[in-house]
């Protein structure tokens, strides 16, 4: 019995221990705020160290040669960018130059097959220089082009377009093609040469072109619906190309004239 008494104060000596561990309290978390804190106490800790060290020279430095290379690349960007509008210029010129060529030919057309006399142009159905590579043949049908030379023109680009259909050129060739028929007033053809451009060459950049010129071949057909339908396309559609430009005057001229 002795014995099972004097066990009692060991086992109450063990509670309390035990007890002590347990109501023991934990350490905190520590707050996020307080962690920012000291972040930036550290860094200013570090901004000071090198302030004392005399390395702020070397900062002011490497800041001023980050400064000049910053004005550097800031230059470059403004004269790249005044070289790309200055491009841009000159390629929306030239189409306008060329599409006012092509409408004076148009407006004083005398008779729908008009050309002046062959000067020594291609065979029938054969290319303008044979066993040339594409871009000579595409240039020298564009020539007879200039030349007024529409029938001739025709055959060459069609000659090409049979030749080298695979050509980065053909949706072009397709393009004058077409045009060499709206020019000489065949209307419906053109208009199914047109719709060709856009059908086989949906990615090319003349799909602006063309779809002007379908809404102007319909315009000519007297099919007012077809012809404003394709002109507000291009409106809508290519909101920044000349073409648009020409869509909008053509669509206010049909409304002047009660179309």
């Amino acid at each position: 019995m002795t014995r099972s008494f004097l066990g009692i104060p060991c086992l109450v000596v063990a509670l309390s221990l035990s007890g002590c561990e347990l109501l023991q309290p934990q350490a905190p978390l520590q707050d996020p705020l307080e962690m920012r804190l000291e972040e930036l106490e550290s860094r200013l800790a570090a901004l000071e160290r090198i302030l004392a060290s005399g390395s702020l020279i070397d900062l002011t430095v490497q800041l001023d040669e980050l400064q000049r290379q910053t004005a550097g690349l800031r230059g470059r960007a403004e004269s790249l960018e005044h070289n790309t509008n200055s491009t841009q210029n000159r390629q929306r010129d030239l189409y306008v130059d060329l599409d006012d060529r092509i409408q004076y030919l148009e407006r004083n057309m005398q008779q729908p097959n008009r050309q002046p006399a062959p000067n020594g142009g291609p065979p029938a159905g054969a290319l303008p220089i044979p066993g040339g590579s594409d871009r000579a043949n595409y240039e020298a049908a564009f020539e007879l082009l200039k030349e007024q030379r529409y029938v001739d023109a025709g055959s060459a680009f069609q000659q090409f377009l049979a030749a080298f259909p695979n050509s980065q050129l053909a949706d072009n060739a397709q393009y004058w093609l077409a045009e060499s028929y709206y020019v000489t007033g065949q209307f419906d053809i053109a208009l199914s040469e047109f719709l060709l451009v856009i059908n086989r060459y949906p990615r090319s950049r003349k799909i602006p072109d063309a779809l002007l010129k379908v809404g102007y071949s319909n315009y000519e057909l007297d099919r007012w619906p077809d012809a404003r339908r394709a002109l507000q396309m291009v409106r809508d559609d290519h909101s920044e190309s000349t073409a648009a430009r020409l869509a909008v005057q053509r669509l206010q001229r049909m409304t002047d004239e009660g179309h």
